[in-house]
């Protein structure tokens, strides 16, 4: 078999196999959250959020919303440094990130089934 050939049944079985594998994933909401930072800030994400009356007063005080806050949880990084990972019940993370004019921290409590915000930094 010349290699014209096999290179057309390898093409012609990979461009099949491609349009079975969008059939199948289409309409699926998978997510490749592989990477440390990016499995906390989905996990805080997908739990309910609590704001404490710390945070909900730094809200009113600097003028944030609920809405700025998930795009950081969108889109912020975990800082592990300054974060404590080491506690059995609910772990505490810091997340940084930038809204349309400022940078915040966060101080999230993230807990079996709840996801307080405790403190909120604007730098």
């Amino acid at each position: 078999m010349k290699l014209v050939h096999r290179f057309a049944y390898y093409l012609g079985g990979f461009s099949i196999g491609l349009v079975i594998l969008f059939f199948f994933l289409s309409g699926k909401k998978a997510s490749c959250d592989y990477s440390p930072d990016a499995r906390v800030l989905k996990n805080i994400r997908i739990k309910e959020r609590v704001y404490s009356d710390e945070a909900s007063e730094s809200m009113r005080l600097y003028n944030i919303d609920s809405t700025q806050i998930s795009a950081i949880l969108n889109n912020g990084d975990v800082d592990f440094s300054r974060s404590n990972t080491d506690l059995d019940s609910c772990k505490t993370y810091i997340v940084t990130g930038r809204t349309s004019e400022k940078n915040l921290e966060l101080l999230f409590e993230n807990c079996d089934s709840l996801a307080t915000l405790q403190k909120i930094w604007v730098k």
